[in-house]
């Protein structure tokens, strides 16, 4: 089973980089889905597939000294970067630890049952096995307390217009090569493996939005491109000059103002634990 060592997009500092503005265009919602899982001043919250530590900041600072975080992270370079931002900004009620997340019994032997909340952002995607993830975060939660998840489902319903098949293609192989290491359409199970793992769902939400040339969230795929499509190549599952065909309708996109990009669908998943 994969284990998030194996992360599919690296963990080089680019993928950091990209993380970081990932997490601002999206910060909007994030806030939103915390509000709705009840994160406040005290709130003790289990941040799984952590990363380089950017929504770990942001909880630190909505929980407060009174509160804790605790980030849980394949990536031994991530987990590193999560305590150096944490230090950075004082926040020492914060803090990650290196591990599978399919195995957070183990991982948090002394502190199962102890969260308000668990936090799940684009991670159950790279999981070949997200009932096991979501059964540990129903473990590490209080009764009562609240998991909250955001995650794709019809991913391959991105669509560029003016339509181009080229960039079409792309999309497909795509899909078809995270087929290999996880599921994009993992939202679609959710409601069945929270309601197995013991959770009682309170709202399921999904966030749909636009990209256009003259836009912020413009710059979203426009930097997971250059970072994705290379493995997609990689892996045989788009030739060279498919590639290059998809880069240059991207190109041409960029320049077009009547252009836009329906952006995969984010499912929001806020529960709470019988």
């Amino acid at each position: 089973m994969p284990t998030t060592e194996d992360y599919l997009l690296g963990t080089d500092d680019v993928e950091s980089v990209r993380l970081g503005v990932q997490h601002r265009l999206w910060a909007t919602q994030a806030a939103a889905i915390w509000e709705r899982a009840c994160v406040r001043p005290g709130s003790r919250v289990l941040d799984v597939g952590c990363g380089p530590g950017f929504a770990g900041a942001d909880l630190a600072q909505l929980v407060g000294p009174g509160g804790r975080v605790l980030g849980v992270e394949g990536s031994p370079d991530f987990v590193e970067q999560f305590g150096e931002r944490m230090r950075s900004n004082g926040f020492e009620h914060a803090s990650a630890i290196q591990g599978d997340i399919h195995e957070l019994d183990e991982l948090l032997t002394d502190e199962r049952g102890a969260f308000d909340v668990a936090y799940a952002r684009w991670v159950l995607c790279f999981s070949q096995d997200p009932a096991t993830v979501i059964q540990g975060m129903a473990n590490a939660l209080k009764p009562g307390g609240r998991i909250a998840i955001q995650d794709y489902f019809a991913y391959s319903g991105i669509k560029l217009a003016p339509k181009n098949d080229d960039f079409q293609r792309g999309i497909a192989a795509t899909s078809e090569f995270w087929g290999t290491h996880g599921d994009l359409d993992v939202m679609g199970d959710a409601p069945r493996m929270l309601r197995e793992a013991g959770f009682e769902l309170e709202s399921f939400e999904v966030v749909q939005r636009i990209a256009r040339p003259t836009n912020q969230i413009w710059t979203w795929p426009t930097i997971f491109w250059p970072s994705f499509i290379p493995r997609v190549v990689d892996a045989g599952f788009l030739s060279e000059d498919e590639a290059k065909a998809f880069y240059r309708a991207w190109d041409e996109a960029s320049e077009n103002p009547d252009a836009f990009l329906l952006l995969p669908p984010v499912f929001e998943a806020v529960a709470v634990k019988r």
